[in-house]
């Protein structure tokens, strides 16, 4: 049989085909085998769990049995000789009298490690200050951190802890009275046995005490004093007179709390009467019921400095979908331009004032009850559907919800920071900053309960503007809002909002405009700068940390 014409090159065609497929499978078992030695030299070299100290407090770190003694009680000298048995897994996770950050140690130095393995790293905040203020800083701190305990500390703080078979009957919480007026003190009563007569005693130090209503058979002394005095020989008539005994507050303070002390013979008890003025509501006009009303819901803010471009994209998103919601933006530019159109106001700023003074500046102009807080540089999508984020705070006792943002690269963040603060001595607090969450929110799978989130959340107006933006914070800053929240926002994160993030790849064949130059030198300035010294010296001083660590 005959070979077509070019038979013989045909054939050598596929003995080269051949060969390169060999070849490639070669190629693809040799990157297999490389693959998997660097992942088992990585796990190798991984440690399980290694600590570096930092910053400790120049004293050994108590053992669990002392650490758990310091926390007990006033020991009853009844029980104290009785021994027990620790259980270490417990008690380590009580409070120690100091606190440490430490750092994990080790890894491997690999492209995206610190991405793909986050490991946690501490930093001393001391380092802000030259060595030759620090004292002097500690010193000040010390006298504003014993201010502000005298300012914030209630006697409502305080430890109280009843007798046993206590005869006495009084309310453990839930008493309250308005500045500098009266109430009726609800549950005393006697549970006594039998004795000639009965006699209780009722001492407060904030107010007077007296009866709105006198019971026969009942003596009584020091009524519209601090010091009162019930006597009868008729145990249910003492009962019945104390059900007639009344506080008023005579000495003024618009939020504090009476101890007030409850005798009789051989027993004493103690409970608080809150003295404060009621918190005024600040309700806001959302117009009939129905559906959402994004318009007269929520107000968008936002802060800007020279990238026009961008922040004419972000608008011009917004309008497609929500074409009468009310933008804010504060500018701060050297030269501002001038940026109109319906439902925008634009306030301009002193040439680089700073983010955070533009933040606060745009959420003081919002009349709304919730403020929208966007990047000049985002752009709305399909995706971007408020109306989920107002159903959460609507639905929740949230105060705030972040949603995610969109890279051009397909990737999407939402930033879930936990935070928390661990309780240190006279060298500071230690502050912890991990990624994560703490649980989902129930009705709404794709929501978590967390302390920090992304530079895209909705938000309860009146809060933000209680906790704040520190105007000190002028280019690196962020969780600083959240971290000065603590405690009074209840924070939220979504990851089915989704805005998108304008890209920011850099084509080499292109060059940077002016402005882009001049944006990235205040946007991006340098770790050892005044920018993070500011940052890290507040943390320090105003915020009373010694150090911190995160992942």
């Amino acid at each position: 049989m005959r070979l077509p014409a070019g038979g013989t090159l045909s054939l050598c065609g596929m003995g080269q085909l051949g060969f390169r497929m060999r070849s490639l499978r070669k190629t693809v078992l040799l990157a297999f085998v490389a693959s998997a030695v660097l992942v088992l030299a990585l796990l190798h070299s991984w440690p399980t769990r290694g600590y570096t100290t930092v910053d400790v407090s120049q004293r050994p770190v108590p053992v669990v049995e002392q650490h758990l003694e310091a926390r007990l009680p006033e020991s009853d000298q009844r029980s104290s000789h009785v021994p027990y048995h620790l259980r270490e897994g417990i008690a380590s996770l009580l409070a120690r009298n100091g606190c440490v950050c430490e750092g994990e140690s080790g890894g491997v130095n690999l492209p995206f490690a610190q991405l793909l393995f986050p490991r946690v790293s501490a930093h001393p905040l001391h380092t802000a200050f030259e060595a030759s203020e620090l004292e002097e800083m500690k010193r000040r701190r010390a006298k504003e951190y014993q201010s502000f305990q005298m300012r914030s500390q209630s006697p409502t703080d305080m430890l109280i802890v009843a007798e046993v078979n206590n005869p006495l009957q009084y309310p453990t919480q839930g008493v309250e009275v308005r500045p500098l007026k009266t109430i009726l003190i609800p549950g005393l009563a006697l549970q006594d046995s039998l004795r000639e007569t009965y006699s209780v005693n009722i001492t407060a130090t904030m107010g007077t005490l007296n009866v709105a209503a006198e019971v026969d058979g009942v003596k009584i002394k020091g009524d519209g004093e601090m010091h009162m005095t019930l006597s009868s020989s008729f145990l249910p008539n003492l009962n019945r007179q104390l059900q007639f005994v009344t506080y008023t507050n005579t000495l003024f303070h618009p939020s504090t709390a009476d101890i007030v002390q409850f005798e009789t013979e051989g027993h004493q008890s103690i409970f608080t009467i809150k003295i404060r003025h009621g918190v005024t509501p600040k309700l806001y006009n959302t117009g009939p019921k129905g559906e959402y009303n994004i318009s007269a819901l929520v107000t968008i803010a936002t802060k800007t400095f020279l990238r026009y471009d961008k922040l004419q994209n972000l608008i011009d998103s917004v309008r497609k979908y929500y074409p009468t919601v009310t933008i804010i933006i504060a500018d701060d530019s050297e030269i501002p331009k001038i940026v109109q159109g319906p439902h925008i106001e634009h306030y301009i700023m002193p040439f680089g004032k700073g983010w955070f003074a533009g933040r606060n500046l745009a959420v003081s102009q919002v009349t709304t009850k919730y403020v929208l807080w966007v990047d000049d540089d985002f752009i709305f999508s399909s995706n971007t559907k408020l109306e989920k984020l107002v159903d959460v705070l609507e639905r929740t006792t949230l105060d705030l919800v972040g949603g995610a943002v969109r890279e051009a690269t397909g990737y999407t963040a939402t930033y879930r920071q936990t935070i928390s603060i661990e309780p240190g001595e006279e060298n500071g607090d230690c502050l912890h900053m991990r990624r994560g969450f703490h649980h989902v929110i129930q009705g709404f799978p794709n929501c978590v309960v967390t302390d920090g989130v992304i530079n895209f959340f909705l938000a309860r107006t009146d809060k933000v503007q209680q906790v704040g933006f520190d105007p000190r914070l002028a280019r690196v800053a962020h969780l600083e809002f959240f971290i000065d929240g603590l405690g009074s926002l209840h924070v939220g994160s979504c990851d089915d909002v989704i805005v998108n993030h304008a890209t920011k790849i850099k084509i080499p064949w292109v060059s940077q405009s002016e402005s882009d130059k001049t944006y990235a030198k205040f946007r991006y300035p340098p770790a050892s700068s005044d920018a993070t010294h500011t940052k890290n010296g507040l943390l320090f001083f105003k915020n009373r940390f010694q150090c911190l660590t995160h992942n």
